[in-house]
């Protein structure tokens, strides 16, 4: 080992001839023979690590130093892991998709040529899980690996991957995956140790490794529903020595798009292994992360020219309230617990206008979905499945658990149907998986609702009809949302549960009744993170020294709502104040967390082509400090803030106005 000081990490590299010199020295007086096999070049925080019996010995980053039983096991095995994954025998494509035999093909590729991560882009239905295991299979039986942890982040997609391992046949051996090799989904803080593959949601290892027990519901919601404070870290994963890093020898993620940032990273940096991303829906983030290393692309456009996915027909349901909201007059009005579901009435004290955006979340006005579930039920069999007897598998996307109640009693109303007929499938609801599981196999449930269970990656092919009663501004979450209904399924299969269908599904049909298929959609990152805080608190904390994302971020987001109000003379005094354009000032306070730019930033700062983590700490400190100056001085802050409040005083004598106007209309 040749250690340096901390602040030598960003040049820790340069050192590796000083450690394969120690390695290749010998003793003057010592005559036996004998050979340096592993070397390590580490300071106080960054640790790098050689093995000198891999072919074209490359040094990787690891999390800390082996313990001397693994050692010992690597010292008995014929040949490392790397130099095994160069030679896998060629395999029996009977059974696989095209997409899924290239996906394969190139991972095996990229194995051998020692690239750490690799992402297989597959569209939703296409088999990524199958293609997954089909490579996990591999990778014990020929490049000898000892673990594979296989990360989701529900518990629902763990049990799906589990029921898909047990099911899963080679083509060259007649017993399933599970009475060849061990497989577990880990349902507490205890990984045996005598099984090949283990199933864990990535909030449970990182409970594991964190040393802390897991309450079971927080396995169950998404990581795309959870707030940007949700995913921030309080601790930082360290050592376990039950789960050493060099426990785990690949690591499959699914769902990748949303697992593999802020704390969840942890679990992946922790690990000494190799790192296979699977997704329907990457962005750039997601690139780069697996060091543009796509070993499958397969579009859901090419999955639908290939007969894999089915394309989808638009409904477009438009009302005034979902366009342009509504007023309600002053009244008494019926208030209740979003949660209890209590009841309560009130006296208004003034009329209110509401925006599209409140309903179903602060107000809501149950002849607006009366008259979507009405105007679907008038269309169903003349417009949208005009052959069919009954209403065709139907999944309703609501915003919250409130809003699904009220969704499922109007839809039970409108068709003249029980409580078998539509049935809500979110975390909140009795037994969920039980009706989910019916909603996949039975005739009943018809319609599902559901807030966020079955937003990703459950596959239930029997859907054939989405109905969008929420907007969402992610255009990944939309594709996933979308995928719900892209599955292939047969006639035969179909009318196990739709005995009406005449033909294989062939398409499916979204509803939009919110205009989510028009609005645009964004793949940024959410801005507001502190709507409670004024923005002259959030300048004052900035200027007693608040440097965190959520801070700025916020910060950023009241700025460019503060420009968009301005006149072309304010924006002038603006820049003049300041030192900057609000715009300017904006995108600075953004840049400081946004990774493209700090990558660059270090690129040119240390003039090194792959900045390590300390740099783009350094460059990411100086950022932040830079565009958070001009709040330290009391002149900027003064004027920003009376900026707001004139802004703020239009506005309301705007709203006043409109109010008048209306209670004269009435």
């Amino acid at each position: 080992m040749e250690a340096k000081a901390d602040e030598k990490g960003e040049n820790i590299t340069t050192v590796e001839g000083q450690s394969s010199r120690y390695a290749g020295s010998t003793f003057k007086w010592v005559q036996a023979g004998y050979r340096i096999r592993f070397a390590y070049e580490a300071t106080g925080k960054l640790t790098r690590f050689t093995d000198y019996n891999d072919l074209k010995y490359r040094s990787r980053r690891i999390f800390s130093f082996h313990r001397p039983e693994s050692f010992r096991a690597l010292l008995k095995s014929a040949d490392t892991i790397r130099n095994n994954m160069k030679h896998f025998p060629p395999f029996d494509t009977t059974g696989f998709r095209s997409c899924q035999v290239t996906a394969i093909e190139n991972l095996e590729q990229s194995f051998a040529q020692n690239r750490p991560r690799a992402l297989i882009q597959m569209a939703t239905g296409a088999g990524k899980t199958f293609t997954a295991i089909t490579a996990v299979y591999r990778l014990l039986k020929y490049a000898k690996i000892n673990r594979v942890l296989f990360l989701v982040d529900t518990k629902g997609l763990g049990e799906q991957a589990e029921r898909e391992f047990l099911a899963y046949r080679p083509n060259d051996d007649n017993r399933s995956f599970s009475e060849i090799y061990g497989v577990r989904r880990l349902k507490s803080s205890y990984i045996p140790q005598d099984v090949q593959v283990c199933i864990s949601t990535i909030q449970r290892m990182y409970s594991i490794l964190k040393g802390e027990e897991l309450d079971e519901s927080a396995e169950e919601t998404s990581l795309n529903e959870l707030t940007s404070a949700d995913r921030q870290a309080t601790k930082e994963v360290v050592y376990n020595e039950k789960y050493p890093p060099e426990f785990f020898d690949c690591i499959i993620i699914d769902e990748c798009h949303r697992s593999i940032y802020n704390v969840w990273q942890q679990v992946l940096d922790y690990f000494d292994a190799f790192l296979i991303g699977l997704t329907a829906t990457p962005d750039k983030r997601t690139f780069a992360f697996f060091n543009e290393n796509v070993v499958s692309e397969y579009s859901r456009e090419q999955a639908i020219i290939d007969g894999v996915n089915v394309g989808e027909d638009i409904f477009l349901i438009e009302t005034q309230v979902t366009k342009s909201g509504a007023h309600i007059m002053k009244q008494v009005i019926e208030c209740r617990n979003r949660l209890s579901r209590e009841k309560r009435w009130k006296q208004m004290d003034e009329d209110v206008d509401y925006q599209p955006t409140q309903l179903d979340r602060d107000i809501v006005n149950p002849s607006q979905i009366r008259m979507v579930i009405r105007t679907f039920r008038e269309n169903l069999v003349t417009t949208l499945f005009p052959r069919r007897k009954e209403v065709p598998k139907t999944l309703i996307f609501a915003k919250t658990d409130s809003h699904a109640d009220d969704i499922i009693q109007i839809v039970r109303e409108e068709f003249g149907e029980g409580n078998e007929f539509c049935k809500k499938i979110t975390y909140s609801a009795e037994n969920p998986e039980s009706v989910l599981s019916d909603f996949r196999n039975n005739y009943n449930p018809r319609i599902a609702v559901t807030v966020d269970m079955i937003a990703t990656g459950t596959d239930v092919k029997p859907i054939e009809c989405l109905i969008f009663m929420r907007d969402v501004r992610s255009k990944n979450y939309f594709e996933q949302m979308k995928g719900r209904g892209t599955r292939t399924l047969s006639k035969n299969d179909l009318q196990k549960v739709t005995p009406s269908a005449t033909e294989n599904k062939d398409h499916f049909v979204i509803v939009d009744a919110v205009g989510v298929t028009k609005s645009k959609k964004s793949e940024t990152r959410t801005l507001e993170r502190k709507p409670s805080v004024s923005l002259k608190e959030l300048m004052m904390t900035v200027a007693l020294g608040a440097r965190d994302e959520d801070t700025l971020t916020s910060l950023a987001n009241r700025v460019i709502r503060l420009n968009s109000q301005m006149s072309a003379g304010e924006r002038k005094e603006f820049a003049q104040v300041v030192g900057v354009p609000a715009s300017q000032l904006a995108e600075d306070l953004l840049n400081a967390f946004d990774e493209d730019v700090l990558t660059a930033g270090a690129r040119e700062q240390f003039h090194t082509q792959e900045p390590t983590a300390e740099q783009l700490q350094t460059v990411q400190r100086e950022a932040a400090a830079q565009a958070a100056a001009p709040f330290c001085r009391p002149e900027v802050r003064d004027f920003i803030e009376n900026v707001r409040r004139s802004h703020e005083q239009i506005i309301e004598n705007m709203r006043l106005t409109q109010l008048a106007t209306s209670r004269d209309l009435f």
